[in-house]
C-alpha cells in the first residue's frame, strides 16, 4: 500500500480508500470479510456514504480492534435511520443521524465530519444559515471530529467553501471522462475543474476520488463518451495523479471486487498507462451529454447538465444519483421544450427529447 500525508493533517492516508455506497448488498458477513481483507491490505480510509445502513455495525466489528488506525468519513446529511439511504438538510435530522452513525460504528469519534453533497448554492446556503455547519465546527472544538470535509460535484461550490477556510478534506468526482482536456466536460468545464484541483493543492485541501470509473461508463466502449473502453487501472491512476489527490475511493462490492481493484499496486507501469487519452477527439463524445453545459443558460433554469449526470450514474447502478436528483430544484419535467439546448450542443444531443426520456425515468 502506498500513503499521502493530509496537508493539514499528520494522517497517513492509503491512497486507495474504500467507497460504501455498493457493499450493502452483500450481506453483514461478506462486508465484514471484506472491510477485514481491507485492513490486511493497507486500507485505512474509508467512505461512509452509502446506499443503506448495513455496512456501518459490519464495519464497525471489522474494525473494532484497530479503530485508532483507520479514518472514517462520515457525511452530516446522509440518513440511514429508516435502513436506506436518504438525503438531508435539516440540522435536528442531521444530529440524530450522526448520532445512529456513530453508535453503529462503534466509535465516538468522527476523522472526517462531511458537508454532504452540496451540488447547488442554494444547499450550501441552507446548511450555513441552518446551523449545520456550526454545529460540525462546534463537534471539531469538541474534538468529536477532526477534520470538516465537502463533497460535492460542483466546482463553484466547492469555491465558495474554500472561501470560508474551514475544511481540510474534499470529496470529489474525478475521472478522465469529466476532465477530457479536450473539451469541457462534467460540471464547470476542463479547465475550471484543473483550476479547482490546483487550487485544493496551493490551500493544503486534499481531495479524495469518488466517482473514478464515472459509474462504471468508462469500463464500458458502449457508454463512454469516448467510444473507447478505459481499464480500472488507468482511471485509478489518472485520478491520483490530479493536483490535491490524496486517495481515491473505488465502489466495492465484496472480496473479489476488492482483490482486483487492489491489483493495481502488482499492475505493470503499461497497464496504468492512461496516455490513450491523448488520441481521443471531442468527437468520439458525439451523441452522449458529456455535461459540458454548452447548453447554459436554459431559459428555463434547469441544469441540464447535472440533470443529465444523475441520469446516467442511477442507470449505471449508482443507487445515490436519484435521491441527489430529486433534491434539484428544477426537474426534466420542467423542460419547456424550447430547443435552446438542442441548438447549442457541441456533441449534437437532443436534449428535448433526453428531457423526456428522463421525466419518464425519475417521474418528475
Amino acid at each position: 500500500m502506498e500513503y499521502r500525508k493530509l496537508p493539514h493533517g499528520e494522517e497517513q492516508i492509503s491512497v486507495i480508500g474504500i467507497g460504501s455506497s455498493s457493499i450493502g448488498m452483500a450481506g453483514e458477513k461478506e462486508i465484514e470479510a471484506t472491510m477485514a481483507m481491507a485492513l490486511e491490505e493497507g486500507v485505512n480510509f474509508f467512505d461512509m456514504a452509502s446506499a443503506d445502513a448495513a455496512p456501518f455495525a459490519a464495519y464497525g466489528r471489522a474494525m473494532a480492534g484497530a479503530r485508532d488506525k483507520v479514518y472514517f468519513q462520515i457525511h452530516f446529511g446522509a440518513d440511514y435511520r429508516s435502513g436506506k439511504y436518504g438525503w438531508t438538510t435539516r440540522l435536528d435530522t442531521i444530529k440524530r443521524s450522526v448520532d445512529w452513525q456513530l453508535k453503529a460504528l462503534g466509535t465516538d469519534y468522527i476523522d472526517f465530519g462531511f458537508l454532504h453533497c452540496l451540488d447547488e448554492a442554494a444547499d450550501l446556503k441552507k446548511v450555513v444559515d441552518g446551523g449545520v455547519l456550526d454545529y460540525i465546527r462546534q463537534l471539531q472544538r469538541q474534538g468529536v471530529v477532526r477534520h470538516i470535509g465537502l463533497s460535492s460535484h460542483t466546482p463553484s461550490v466547492v469555491n465558495q467553501v474554500l472561501d470560508m477556510g474551514v475544511i481540510d478534506l474534499l470529496m470529489f468526482s474525478i475521472n478522465p471522462g469529466y476532465d477530457y482536456h479536450h473539451g469541457d466536460y462534467a460540471i464547470g468545464g476542463a479547465a475550471e475543474r484543473m483550476d479547482l484541483y490546483r487550487r485544493c493543492e496551493k490551500e493544503g485541501v486534499g481531495i479524495s476520488v469518488m466517482k473514478a470509473f464515472s459509474g462504471g461508463q468508462l469500463l464500458d466502449r458502449k457508454t463512454s463518451p469516448f467510444g473507447k473502453a478505459l481499464t480500472e487501472y488507468q482511471c485509478i491512476q489518472y485520478a491520483l495523479d490530479r493536483p490535491g489527490v490524496l486517495t481515491v475511493l473505488p465502489g466495492v462490492r465484496d472480496r473479489q471486487d476488492l482483490r482486483r481493484i487492489l491489483g493495481f499496486f502488482t499492475a505493470s507501469p503499461e497497464e496504468r498507462d492512461y496516455s490513450v487519452l491523448g488520441t481521443f477527439t471531442p468527437q468520439d463524445a458525439a451523441g452522449a451529454c458529456v455535461y459540458c453545459n454548452h447548453c447554459q443558460p436554459c431559459p428555463a433554469g434547469l441544469d441540464v447538465g447535472l440533470i443529465n449526470k444523475y441520469y446516467d450514474l442511477s442507470r449505471a447502478g449508482d443507487t445515490l444519483a436519484r435521491d441527489h436528483y430529486q433534491q434539484l430544484r428544477k426537474h426534466a419535467e420542467d423542460c419547456i421544450q424550447c430547443g435552446h439546448c438542442d441548438s447549442r450542443c457541441p456533441f449534437h444531443v437532443v436534449q428535448t427529447k433526453r428531457m423526456e426520456e428522463i421525466r419518464t425515468y425519475f417521474g418528475r
